[in-house]
């Protein structure tokens, strides 16, 4: 681990105002839940579905077959045993010690809300939440899994969804709207975990005015000519360092 960029990045987040952080995928691998393009990622299962993780988990594939739409999603995507990992409690830490004022995140497993974090933006939903989209009754991951592969609802009989953006919907406005101004007033704004290529989750970099960028991932991305700081190392590491020397 190198030094010197754990002590730089516990130094900005100490002496900055407004602290943001923004994550993908790659922060909660660490916790076992798979992303899309690892060699052990959700891609690899394509090949016993018939299709792409892209078309079985769109609102297309949710119309038109949705028994093949929820054997993927729940044989997939749910990971009801995952616990939060180093990142995930550090940076609940730091919100609890008012070095840290949002995070915003891609993933939809609710890791952050269970490691204390209380301001969380969740740009693609949470797979704990579910409900019927006929009738919009609330229903928990329990409900959704205890069912047939696609669960209905017991006080109409429509379908019971998971509450998470799919592919060819539209983000949460609210949503987008919270991280854009979170973004626009933070001085200090932390990637980590993304290669910073899904849209338009990612374009909300070009929001950011402060005085510190830092990108944490393990491999480049196209924005590191742009920060202040590029530590190209496992999150849970590096947040595991910085708050030891924060102390």
């Amino acid at each position: 681990m190198d030094i010197g960029s754990i002590n730089k990045l516990a130094e900005i987040i100490k002496s900055s105002k407004n602290t943001v952080f923004f994550g993908g995928a790659g922060v909660s691998t660490e916790s076992g839940m798979p992303d899309f393009r690892s060699e052990k990622g959700l891609y690899t299962a394509q090949k016993n579905y018939g299709a792409s993780p892209e078309e079985l988990i769109s609102n297309y594939c949710y119309r038109r077959n949705p028994e093949l739409f929820f054997r993927y999603y729940k044989e997939n995507l749910i990971h009801a045993d995952a616990r939060p990992n180093a990142a995930h409690i550090a940076l609940a830490q730091l919100e609890a010690r008012g070095l840290l004022n949002a995070v915003i995140t891609q993933n939809i497993d609710g890791l952050h809300q269970a490691a204390g974090s209380k301001n969380v933006m969740e740009l693609h939903g949470a797979n704990d939440r579910h409900y019927c989209e006929k009738c919009k009754k609330k229903y928990d991951l329990k409900y959704a899994l205890a069912g047939e592969n696609v669960t209905k609802c017991e006080s109409c009989g429509g379908t019971v969804r998971p509450d998470v953006v799919l592919y060819g919907e539209s983000l949460d406005d609210n949503v987008m709207r919270s991280a854009i101004n979170s973004i626009g007033r933070a001085d200090c704004l932390i990637i980590g975990g993304t290669s910073l290529v899904v849209y338009p989750a990612a374009g909300l970099i070009e929001y950011f005015g402060g005085s510190n960028l830092v990108l944490i991932n393990k491999g480049e991305t196209t924005y590191d000519s742009r920060a202040d700081l590029v530590i190209n190392k496992s999150i849970g590491a590096v947040f595991n360092e910085v708050m030891k020397t924060i102390g």
